[in-house]
């Protein structure tokens, strides 16, 4: 995570004056803060990055890693991460993500109120999975799910994983991309059509395109998802051209954004303080989008 490049450092009270915005976390305790928030309007939103990953236990720097992390978002000021764990080789084993899903809820715990978690699960293991997501959003408050690219996101495999996601109001944070070439370590990545496509075979999900500056054809990616409401885009990546926030507030509308940063931090961060904003706009799309997410949840 490289520092961002300025004349004049970054603070968080800086940060916070341009893009507050308001998020909830999980559970009875978290939604009653957010509550309070809204009858205390003098109170500071927050800003919760979307899309966020702390590192495998098999990196032997995972827990200082994790802990510049938590450092970095303190000096952008960014009060919450939605992470999820991977495993190093995909396709995951039930081993490999049930794993990564236990040392993401120790770390929920170890950082308290910073950390909120999605389920990571192959959905090719259908009833582990299943199981697994049960597991992690009723019994350890996770608040969504995080797929791959196991299996691209039409695949009838996925189906139950969404129908499971509908039925306990979480929403889907899925890998993708949309490439000119084929992506030979990637045969079953998913694009903003294909995420498209299941949105509209399940209106009732919620579903994240993560990373629209990860790479490949932002541009295309924006007009695919034009005609998909349940569909929500994320800002992160290192991709630093201008005018994808732009496109995307013209083309899909402020209430589709969500503020992401996908461990690119200060180029995501910069991305949304670089473009001209409403104080309304800047706090939907830094945080207000995404708690309007998590509020979905079932108790």
């Amino acid at each position: 995570m490289g520092q961002l490049e300025t004349r004049q450092p970054i603070s968080r009270r800086l940060f916070l004056k341009h893009s507050a915005a308001t998020a909830t976390a999980l559970g009875a305790t978290e939604v009653a803060i957010a509550a309070d928030a809204e009858r205390e309007p003098h109170r500071k939103p927050k800003v919760i990055d979307c899309h966020a990953h702390l590192m495998h236990h098999s990196r032997a720097t995972w827990d200082v890693d994790d802990r510049k992390l938590i450092e970095a978002a303190d000096k952008l000021g960014i009060d919450q991460l939605c992470c999820s764990i991977l495993t190093p080789r995909r396709p995951a084993t039930v081993t490999g993500f049930r794993e990564c899903n236990q040392w993401l809820a120790e770390a929920k715990q170890r950082y308290r109120g910073r950390v909120l978690a999605y389920c990571y699960v192959n959905p090719g293991f259908q009833r582990e999975a299943l199981e697994e997501i049960h597991r992690c959003v009723e019994e350890r408050g996770f608040i969504g799910i995080k797929l791959y690219n196991e299996y691209t996101c039409t695949d009838p495999t996925v189906f139950p994983i969404v129908e499971l996601a509908i039925e306990l109001g979480v929403p889907i944070l899925h890998h993708a991309g949309h490439s000119h070439y084929f992506v030979e370590d990637q045969p079953r990545i998913s694009d903003g059509g294909h995420l498209a496509e299941l949105g509209r075979r399940y209106p009732e999900a919620r579903l994240i395109c993560a990373h629209i500056c990860g790479g490949g054809d932002w541009e295309w990616t924006i007009k695919a998802l034009r005609h998909a409401p349940n569909v929500f885009l994320d800002t992160s990546g290192s991709v630093t051209d201008e005018g994808v926030v732009e496109m995307a507030l013209r083309v899909l509308g402020v209430d589709r954004i969500v503020f992401g940063c996908d461990m690119s931090m200060t180029a995501s961060v910069g991305r949304l303080r670089a473009i001209s904003l409403s104080v309304e706009d800047r706090d939907k799309i830094m945080g207000c989008n995404m708690t309007r997410l998590l509020r979905r949840r079932k108790a």
